[in-house]
């Protein structure tokens, strides 16, 4: 049996291919993990959900951002790259890096079936040692499905939504997120 060495990479090495690179990957402790292409429904969803929120933000102290900027969370030493991210004020950037932030209030991840557990289960424990984080939307793109959760004083709480007719509330930025919007001109 032959064993294959993995090659690991430093931050810095990390960030300079990165910056060089045609397609974007994610950096976790040393390794980078190429991205998964995306669907229609996938980009269309990401799509309506920053236009959607930079519509109602509009005018106010909240900025909603895509996929390109990249989230360091230094306590995991991890470069991600979720598909809309919402900044109270100015993105705090990593060492005055202008492709890396730290604090988003909010993050949306449209859920992949090659990624949807990871997105549940280790991306969400990872994002929630980040300081400024409130909640987290896993939004489906071959359903209407979304999971909503909310950090609480006892901890997060988790909300399912299923209806067109729903909207979800997004306390951090004190408004409400029509699901039609969400879903506008996706085919199932």
């Amino acid at each position: 049996m032959i064993a294959t060495l993995k090659k690991f990479y430093s931050v810095e090495e990390y960030r300079t291919i990165e910056a060089q690179a045609t397609e974007r990957s994610e950096y976790r402790h040393g390794e980078i993990i190429p991205r998964p292409g995306g669907s229609l429904n996938h980009s269309r969803i990401g799509r309506n959900i920053l236009i959607y929120l930079a519509s109602l933000l509009r005018g106010s102290n909240f900025e909603p951002i895509n996929s390109d900027l990249r989230l360091w969370i230094p306590e995991h030493q991890r470069g991600l790259y979720p598909d809309v991210m919402v900044f109270e004020g100015e993105p705090q950037l990593q060492a005055n890096r202008t492709d890396e932030v730290l604090n988003p209030v909010l993050i949306v991840e449209v859920l992949s079936p090659s990624t949807a557990d990871y997105d549940r289960e280790n991306k969400f424990r990872i994002y929630r040692s980040i300081p400024s984080f409130r909640e987290y939307l896993l939004v489906a793109q071959d359903e209407v499905f979304i999971e909503s959760y909310s950090k609480q004083p006892r901890g997060w709480l988790l909300r399912d939504f299923n209806n067109l007719g729903q909207s979800i509330p997004l306390e951090s930025l004190s408004l409400e997120l029509a699901i039609a919007e969400i879903y506008h001109g996706i085919s199932f």
